[in-house]
């Protein structure tokens, strides 16, 4: 969870074009943001490891979840293995543990869950957004702006 103000829930894809786009004006909102990870490897398959990586993070350090969520986004040309673990060691994360973890049962169960709560809920493309129970899947980061707005 980052942020204040009221809550959103983001389903992103780490590996979507779009959603990197649209990253920097959605987490700059006054808002909760509760990210999901919805991997749409059909048609990104470097996308479960993306979100493995950020998962694995945090089970070092909480803040390193949304710093490798940044870094995944801000460098979306990059997302091969040794790119991860280059991003693993800048953010002083020990590359061993980093690796068992995001290989494992409970990262990829963590991932699974939550892709598997955004088909429940209807998300059928990334970025989509709930607030207050509003499915929101047009024009995410404006929408969020102007319901942070007032």
């Amino acid at each position: 969870m980052r942020g204040r103000g009221p809550e959103a829930i983001v389903y992103l894809d780490l590996a979507c074009p779009h959603c990197a786009a649209s990253w920097p004006r959605i987490r700059e909102q006054p808002l909760r943001l509760c990210v999901r990870h919805f991997p749409l490897a059909g048609r990104r398959p470097r996308s479960p490891a993306l979100h493995a990586a950020t998962e694995a993070a945090a089970s070092q350090r909480r803040e390193a979840f949304w710093e490798m969520f940044d870094s995944i986004y801000a460098d979306q040309g990059h997302q091969d293995d040794p790119h991860l673990w280059a991003r693993a060691r800048d953010l002083a994360l020990e590359l061993e543990r980093f690796e068992r973890d995001r290989r494992s049962a409970t990262v990829a169960e963590r991932v699974r869950a939550d892709f598997e709560s955004g088909i429940r809920a209807g998300v059928a493309a990334t970025p989509t957004a709930f607030v207050g129970g509003e499915r929101i899947s047009a024009d995410v980061a404006d929408r969020l702006a102007a319901l942070a707005a007032g």
